[in-house]
């Protein structure tokens, strides 16, 4: 399954996962952002369970902001894993 979802309060636009239907992480791509970084996360999630990645990112902070793209990938999964049901 792939689902797309559109960032808040970061640099990057939009974040698209796809995952399996183990819920394992197949992949990740983010629009924008700091592209070197998010490909080095992607990676690194990669074949992981999506519940697990996001125990990792969620709430991970980007200076004084509130959200940072680890955590709109966080998001993203979730709204994936909520879709499966």
């Amino acid at each position: 399954m792939t689902y797309t979802r559109k960032n808040c309060g970061t640099c990057s636009m939009a974040t698209r996962v796809a995952l399996n239907a183990d819920h394992t992480i197949e992949a990740v791509e983010v629009m924008g952002g700091c592209n070197g970084n998010l490909q080095g996360i992607g990676s690194l999630i990669k074949g992981m369970k999506a519940e697990d990645a996001i125990g990792k990112l969620k709430g991970i902070r980007c200076g004084t902001k509130s959200t940072s793209c680890p955590d709109q990938i966080a998001a993203a999964l979730e709204e994936a894993l909520a879709q499966m049901g």
